[in-house]
């Protein structure tokens, strides 16, 4: 297997369906005015990075970081195919994000997910990552189905995930 995971600037392609079919994997774990996962052009708008992982010609994860404050970003859409979960996709997308935060100077990144049992996994995958639960931030307020983390990242630079290949 070797993953390449580069940024994408507009569609590609699978993209749409890859994005609605995250959706789709979140859509009775809570209420719709808890459910925060961007559309495909939010995804796409100026500031965000969208960062997608292909295997050959199949989109295999996705994963974003969207400007929250000076040094401070949102991590957005990390998604692992379904069938491919356990392969180590979800963290070799976590780690070309936070590399590439790192790499423009980013301090903080902070993630909402949802709180009920299917987001357990990628609890688990945030804390291995050195994420810790926090207070909500942004804009967004206390709620029963949300789980709020955040990391300070290092000063250490490195460089960005352009290309970035996971080989297994």
């Amino acid at each position: 297997m070797s993953i390449l995971i580069d940024r994408v600037a507009g569609p590609t392609p699978g993209l749409a369906a890859f994005l609605l079919a995250h959706h789709d994997d979140m859509a009775g774990t809570a209420p719709p005015e808890s459910q925060h996962a961007l559309s495909l052009d939010r995804l796409l708008a100026p500031g965000v990075r969208l960062f997608v992982a292909r295997d050959g010609d199949d989109l295999v994860a996705t994963g974003a970081l969207a400007p929250l404050a000076e040094g401070h970003e949102e991590l957005k859409s990390m998604r692992t195919e379904p069938a491919r979960r356990g392969e180590g996709l979800g963290r070799a997308m976590l780690d070309a994000l936070l590399a590439d935060a790192r790499s423009r100077g980013i301090r903080r990144i902070s993630l909402e997910t949802g709180s009920a049992e299917f987001f357990r996994p990628a609890h688990a995958l945030y804390a291995r990552a050195g994420f810790v639960e926090c207070a909500p931030f942004g804009s967004y307020l206390p709620d029963p189905h949300s789980t709020f983390m955040t990391v300070e990242l290092g000063d250490e630079a490195q460089s960005g995930p352009s290309g970035a290949i996971m080989e297994g």
